[in-house]
């Protein structure tokens, strides 16, 4: 059983940026594939960046340049860091954990305003 935090969301004009934690219980987190998700009002969840138990990462074409995810397997803890946002960013981002089972944790909100 894998437990997820999101921490870091908040309020934040545009152009600016922001930096997402996801702190994990639970041994063996190095061997977990690791997301970001984001799920905006009225709109289906969609991945935003995504990075293996080897240090791969993936982006959709949306966010690639401005939003990059990292892990610390030594504290359990995936970052994203968010720059250049827009309000099109503004969404509930969920940090997700895959290895055999699927675990999601329970959001944080980012919102992009002037």
């Amino acid at each position: 059983q894998v437990r997820l935090v999101e921490s870091g969301g908040g309020l934040v004009q545009p152009g600016g940026s922001l930096r997402l934690s996801c702190a994990a219980s639970g041994s063996i987190f190095s061997l977990y594939a690791l997301g970001w998700y984001r799920q905006a009002p009225g709109k289906q969840r969609e991945l935003v960046a995504s990075i293996t138990y080897g240090g791969r990462t993936n982006y959709p074409d949306s966010v690639k340049g401005r939003f990059t995810i990292s892990r610390d397997d030594a504290n359990n803890t995936v970052y994203l860091q968010m720059n250049s946002l827009k309000p099109e960013d503004t969404a509930v981002y969920y940090c997700n954990a895959h290895l055999a089972k699927t675990y999601w944790g329970q959001g944080t909100q980012v919102t992009v305003s002037s």
